[in-house]
């Protein structure tokens, strides 16, 4: 299986990954109207994880499947829920029929992907014809105005760097078969329930916790432990000085934090 570029980084960290990764309310039922969800549809998410996002909306309607390449994401997933159809499979050969699908979902999976316009071409060939598929990513350029910069540089530049730009995803998605309807940005809110990357830009103190820094990719794999340490520290101590104020307002943009994208695959 080669479609994730750091798999063995998901089989370490899926034990405790529900912990610190639930699925948020908000998140749920913004892509259950971008989807819009059918109680007699059949939907996709691919690259999984635990499940969080596939049980949240199955609950919501319709019959879920459920993919991801790391065999210890799906078998916890599947100890959860058993009435969804759970695989271990590679995101660039799907082991489903042609045009069986109504829709399918894709969150915070996008950056992972070795070759996505295969992976699109592979969702294109599953889904029906001018079925959705909702993307829930960042864009290189909304990373680069987070402020974990101030205190973990080299870990977000690595991160930014396997993160692709909206122009390559715009591009991707095209390129695989899709037409491109509506791009919506997304701003982290201070109620956030899941802990991904940015989560915590809101609650800065979020990051002073070791279990919430390793349910994030670019803390578990990307990150010196030195520079961890060390920007932890100056993170508290910003905190605890009022200094963050200061930090914050430097980072802040107009182009969201995260990105909702939805299109149709072409008849």
């Amino acid at each position: 299986m080669k479609s994730y570029k750091d798999a063995p980084t998901y089989e370490k960290i899926g034990a405790g990954y529900n912990l610190t990764r639930q699925a948020d309310p908000f998140l749920v039922a913004k892509i259950e109207s971008l989807l819009n969800i059918d109680p007699k549809s059949h939907y996709l998410d691919l690259a999984c994880g635990t499940g969080n996002y596939t049980i949240a909306l199955a609950n919501r309607g319709g019959k879920w499947t459920g993919i991801d390449q790391s065999s210890v994401m799906i078998q916890s997933a599947s100890n959860r829920y058993s009435q969804i159809d759970w695989h271990i499979a590679d995101a660039e050969e799907i082991p489903l029929d042609n045009e069986s699908f109504d829709g399918a979902i894709v969150t915070l999976a996008l950056h992972h992907f070795a070759d996505p316009v295969r992976v699109f071409q592979e969702l294109a060939r599953i889904l029906k014809s001018g079925s959705n598929l909702v993307l829930f990513t960042a864009t290189a350029e909304q990373m680069a105005s987070y402020w974990l910069h101030h205190y973990f540089p080299e870990a977000m530049q690595r991160s930014i760097m396997q993160m692709p730009t909206l122009s390559d995803t715009l591009n991707w998605l095209q390129t695989g078969g899709f037409s491109v309807d509506k791009c919506e940005p997304y701003f982290v809110s201070p109620y956030l329930k899941d802990f991904f990357l940015y989560s915590g830009k809101e609650r800065p103190e979020m990051y002073l916790d070791e279990g919430v820094r390793q349910g994030s990719s670019t803390f578990a794999s990307l990150a010196n432990p030195d520079e961890v340490t060390n920007g932890c520290a100056k993170l508290a101590d910003d905190i605890a000085s009022g200094n963050f104020e200061l930090v914050y307002r430097q980072y802040e943009n107009l182009n969201g934090d995260y990105l909702f994208v939805r299109v149709a695959r072409l008849v």
